[in-house]
């Protein structure tokens, strides 16, 4: 599992370049202190944890929704079926995916993103900087929804909120320097790493397609018996642990 969340850091590291173009004229007009350092860190740091909670918070919801998938028995088989999607993300043209019109109740849910995110960027309230951050990780992202494919193959809620935390990591180092400097990268040199991109993606797309192939390799593509194990071995961890607690709280 640890190969897979590594993914989610390499998935926000090359994706912060893409996150440059889409979400960096917030990060440009970031309301931060810039008179006062400190400040203007705790403002920067408010924004990312606020991101990085949208995206757990949604990573929670897939990899639930993985988990549901799991429990029958398609554990491996999320791996594989995700891993084929990524390579079809990275590689397809868009023109060649099917779109769907979106439904209306997520144009209102857009409209209402935007609509709150313009108010808190008025404002300069400490809060209101996490109140950024968490809006701006609910905006539609193509790159998103890619990690977002990644949360729901860990097949676990809490595991699919790290993945989605992690991926909101890599993109912090970006976004924070655009945030301090503004528009440093030329358009120019976006594209030319932006076409990075989708080999970054088929890579984890790989990785999870070998994780599902059930090869019996450790970390890399581990049978649905060392699953079990690990499984088993978390769940006993687990437990000890609230005993633990309980026997705290009891005293």
């Amino acid at each position: 599992m640890t190969t897979i969340l590594l993914t989610a850091l390499l998935l926000g590291l090359m994706g912060s370049f893409h996150c440059l173009g889409m979400c960096g004229p917030i990060a440009f007009i970031l309301p931060v202190d810039r008179n006062s350092k400190p400040k203007m860190a705790l403002q920067t740091l408010l924004y990312h944890i606020g991101r990085m909670t949208a995206y757990a918070t949604i990573g929670f919801i897939f990899g639930y929704l993985g988990k549901g998938i799991s429990l029958i028995g398609f554990q491996q088989k999320v791996s594989l079926i995700m891993g084929i999607l990524m390579l079809i993300f990275a590689f397809v043209p868009s023109s060649k995916v099917l779109r769907l019109k979106p439904f209306a109740w997520w144009n209102a849910f857009v409209y209402f993103v935007k609509t709150n995110l313009s108010h808190y960027l008025q404002r300069r309230s400490t809060l209101g900087f996490y109140v950024i951050g968490f809006l701006n990780g609910l905006l539609p992202c193509g790159l998103v929804y890619i990690a977002l494919v990644g949360a729901m193959a860990t097949g676990d809620p809490v595991l699919g909120a790290l993945y989605m935390a992690i991926f909101g990591l890599g993109t912090a180092p970006m976004m924070t320097i655009a945030i301090y400097l503004g528009s440093f990268v030329s358009v120019q040199m976006r594209n030319k790493i932006n076409r990075l991109i989708p080999y970054a993606v088929a890579f984890v797309g790989i990785l999870f397609i070998l994780r599902g192939l059930n090869l019996g390799v450790k970390y890399l593509s581990p049978s649905e018996k060392m699953l079990d194990t690990n499984s088993k071995m978390i769940k006993m961890k687990s437990e000890k642990m609230q005993q633990k607690i309980n026997h705290v709280l009891e005293k």
